[in-house]
């Protein structure tokens, strides 16, 4: 009678183990689930200020059709990215095309000057920064996620209830990566 109730109780132990692991996971992931969430929003409102941006610096650069044109080749891409993978990717790109138009305001003091652009341009840093502090809780909850799926003996359970590592939002652009030169 004894070894049966032992047995019941490590039958019963892991059971509840079991219970709180998936629970956990589950917890991670839809947190992980939620901060994509939020990426989301944020990069949208990046992709509805580029046309205005572009539309503004058009009436002052006409003859810079191809700078335009790739950045909404590359807006184009970053609405229809749908991984985190691919996201990083394409907002990569979009970054460095939106350099290269705000490098065009070097070239054009009137376009500089224009209140429609600096207030485009103070908008896009705005969200820029919002899109970094997202990124780096994403990234922080996708940690905890990946290292209680990874982690023994959560991963012995973890494939049986298709519990998979997620991916990280990471800069995918050598030149993002690159500190900034500064000149005097």
């Amino acid at each position: 009678m004894i070894p049966l109730l032992v047995i019941g109780g490590i039958v019963l132990i892991l059971i509840l183990w079991v219970i709180g692991a998936y629970n956990g996971m589950v917890s991670l992931r839809e947190q992980v689930r939620a901060a994509w969430a939020q990426i989301d929003v944020v990069l949208k409102r990046r992709h509805d200020l580029i046309p205005n941006l572009v539309e503004t610096v058009k009436g002052y650069a006409a003859h810079e059709k191809e700078t335009l044109e790739r950045v909404i080749a590359a807006r184009n891409q970053a609405v229809s990215a749908t991984s985190p993978q691919q996201a990083a990717a394409a907002e990569g790109a979009l970054s460095g095309a939106l350099r290269q138009v705000f490098a065009l305001a070097e070239a054009y003091p009137d376009l500089k000057a224009n209140t429609n652009f600096l207030q485009l341009q103070g908008e896009l840093a705005s969200t820029e920064n919002q899109i970094s502090g997202f990124r780096q809780h994403y990234n922080t909850l996708v940690q905890s996620f990946n290292t209680a799926v990874l982690s023994f003996p959560n991963n012995l359970m973890a494939g049986m209830f298709g519990f998979t590592p997620q991916p990280f939002f990471e800069i995918q652009d050598a030149a993002q990566r690159e500190a900034p030169a500064v000149k005097f």
